[in-house]
């Protein structure tokens, strides 16, 4: 880019946006980000969608770049958001880029931001619609004001269509114009204004005459104006044509019977009539499937009523009937209102319709649902795209593959070896512990027995010596304790597959009735819900049970008595916390809560309470071996479940343990 144009295009005011072929960002000048709030990395290689306010609307997108390459040029304004989701009304303007060879290489996007401007506009139109409704939503009177001298400031379109006049014809006129010869010689039109200052008000009926000479029966309103001052300002002057109404009324009785005839039964589109003023008149089964509305919901109401916030606040219903009427019919797709207010996809014609005099009667207009179509030819590209997406990473992924599958073949044969070794070291390693622990009893049972008879039967000799014999006894005791508790652990990998139906309220009453007397000691409080029948190994869910309630038992505060609840509930899969990986794959878990009121713990140790021999607190403090959590965490993993647990110093602990809900579906592990 030459450095005087890339200058010029760092000082435009406006946000100024290169678009690829595809609608996304090559390149924003300073003022895009001034304006959008984004900076200019973010928005490279956006879709220009990425500042509507539909975000995905790739189908809006696609026809304005449409529209670019037929016209040459295209120009709209609607709401756009910034970075922080704050929306702004915007001009933006789109024009092809070619090259050389004339062929389309991408888009510039010209952005303005005119919230401003919209904001004044609104304000004008919305003074302007109140007049525009009082005076031309009544489409049988004229409507028009005078000066204080009986000349004609302003001119509604019934005035036009009553008495012939377009507004540059007649403004500035006396209104004695449309006065017959007689009336004027009776000096009638001045009679009349002056009742009206007299009076406030004249009414009358009788003859008028048209700009083409012809007379009709009028009804006649002329009311005095007078400002806050009480001073005479002019006059408002209401004519109603009471010729013709009749006739109007039977013409347009007529043409809807014959309108009605025609279309009525058509279910695929929506065909109805408008009058001149964009009211809808008739009502189709096509209109009402297509839209949600019955015929008595909706006849009579602006066809404005179909279109979105943005559609109205562009005044876009008035500049289609404008067009329509200036070139006989508009067509366009685009976004369309249902009664329940989602949108569709439509495409829509309308189309001027007018008498045998050559005067606009209304408007047809026919809508057609293009949302389905319009849904299968995005789903029919998206098909597309990815399929040449995944085609290329396939190539890329057998390449990549072939190369793997090599040293594969290679490794295939070591880890085969490795495996072998390994299998039968483990098998050794559990033989080893189990044997240990089973033989290291007998000479501890020894030991225990023969520094009992000599404390019995020699402790006067003995003196200060029994206190080494009951020292050795404690020692020999938490050794006992600590193979039994490895001979557990090396159990539960160690043996056979003994799993079943398994009644976890029994298996917790059972190790209540074992605790009963700690319970009682203790002046414990256990509450346990009714639990569910799970598919396990009832031994290893019972020493689950055990190891946790005798742990909520042993680690209670000073001087409070324990409170111990259990409860439980079912939990699909898809409610896992991410933190919770069970050992098997299940539609949903059985989770158990076991809680208690005891000394709690830092949630930081959380992991390192279920490793084997590690404790959070001295032996002097609590007895124990340090194996009780790290059993408990393999026989939930061997039921293909997961164990965690949430804690607070000084105020309690809950371990959460996680089950499959379905039967047959996990069973037991087995040593690997």
């Amino acid at each position: 880019m030459l450095p005087n144009f890339e200058l010029l295009l760092q000082n435009i005011p406006e946000a100024l946006f290169i678009l690829n072929i595809d609608g996304y960002i090559t390149y924003a000048n300073p003022a895009a980000s001034t304006i959008t709030g984004y900076a200019s990395d973010e928005l490279i290689n956006q879709p220009l969608t990425r500042f509507y306010p539909n975000a995905h609307d790739a189908i809006r997108t696609e026809y304005e770049l449409s529209q670019v390459r037929k016209h040459g040029k295209l120009i709209t304004e609607g709401w756009k958001l910034k970075k922080d989701q704050t929306p702004f009304w915007a001009e933006m303007t789109l024009a092809p880029i070619y090259d050389r060879q004339q062929t389309l290489t991408g888009y510039n996007c010209l952005l303005r931001d005119t919230s401003e401007k919209k904001q004044r506009e609104l304000a004008l139109r919305e003074n302007e619609e109140r007049f525009r409704l009082m005076v031309e939503g009544v489409r049988d009177y004229a409507i028009f004001l005078l000066d204080v001298n009986g000349y004609i400031t302003t001119w509604n379109e019934g005035a036009q269509r009553t008495k012939g006049y377009s507004s540059g014809e007649i403004i500035g006129k006396h209104f004695s114009t449309f006065y017959t010869l007689e009336d004027l010689e009776d000096r009638k039109p001045e009679r009349e204004l002056k009742i009206a200052i007299a009076t406030g008000k004249y009414e009358e009926e009788g003859w008028r005459v048209k700009k083409n000479g012809s007379v009709f029966w009028a009804n006649v309103v002329i009311t005095a104006l007078f400002n806050s001052e009480n001073k005479h300002i002019g006059f408002s002057k209401v004519t109603r044509d009471l010729t013709e109404r009749k006739q109007a009324q039977e013409l347009l009785r007529l043409s809807e019977e014959r309108y009605r005839s025609l279309v009525e039964q058509v279910t695929d589109y929506g065909i109805f009539m408008l009058d001149d003023k964009g009211r809808i008149i008739s009502w189709n089964e096509g209109a009402r499937r297509i839209k949600g509305y019955n015929a008595e919901e909706i006849i009579g109401k602006y066809f404005s009523i179909f279109y979105t916030q943005e559609d109205l606040f562009n005044n876009k219903p008035a500049n289609e009937l404008r067009i329509a009427i200036e070139v006989g019919k508009y067509e366009e797709e685009g976004w369309r209102l249902r009664k329940d207010g989602s949108l569709f996809w439509a495409n829509i014609v309308i189309t001027a319709v007018y008498n045998t005099d050559g005067t606009l009667i209304g408007f047809s207009k026919v809508t057609r649902d293009l949302t389905e179509r319009k849904a299968a030819e995005k789903a029919l590209r998206e098909s597309y795209d990815q399929q040449r997406i995944l085609a290329e990473q396939l190539k890329m992924t057998n390449e990549e593959l072939a190369a793997i599958n090599e040293e594969l073949a290679v490794t295939n044969d070591d880890l085969a070896e490795t495996n072998r070794l390994l299998l039968r070291s483990n098998q050794s390693l559990q033989q080893f512990a189990y044997v240990a622990s089973h033989d290291l009893q007998e000479p501890l049972r020894k030991i225990i027995s023969f520094s009992t008879l000599l404390q019995e039967q020699y402790a006067e000799r003995l003196g200060e010596g029994t206190d080494y014999l009951e020292r050795m006894q404690s020692a020999a005791s938490r050794m006992s304790t600590l193979i039994r508790d490895l001979l557990a652990f090396s159990r539960l990998t160690t043996r056979k597959d003994t799993a079943g139906v398994v009644a976890l309220t029994e298996v917790v009453n059972q190790v209540l009735t074992d605790l009963d007397l700690t319970v009682q000691e203790t002046g414990a409080t256990v509450e346990v819900e009714p639990l569910p029948t799970v598919y396990g190994d009832s031994s290893q869910l019972r020493q689950l049970f055990q190891n946790l309630i005798s742990n909520a038992l042993k680690f209670r505060r000073a001087q409070v008595a324990p409170v111990i609840q259990v409860t439980t509930h079912l939990m699909p899969s898809v409610d896992l916390p991410l933190s919770v990986k069970p050992a098997r794959a299940a539609a949903a878990y059985h989770r158990f809560d076991v809680s208690d009121n005891g000394i709690g713990f830092e949630e930081k140790y959380t992991e390192r309470i279920f490793e084997v021999f590690q404790r959070l607190h001295g032996r002097s403090e609590y007895a124990g071996t340090g194996i009780g959590l790290a059993i408990c965490e393999k026989v939930v993993m061997n039921h293909g479940g997961a164990i965690t647990a949430v804690s607070k110093p000084g105020v309690g602990s809950t371990f959460i343990v996680y089950l499959p809900a379905e039967p047959n579906s996990m069973p037991v592990a087995q040593a690997e």
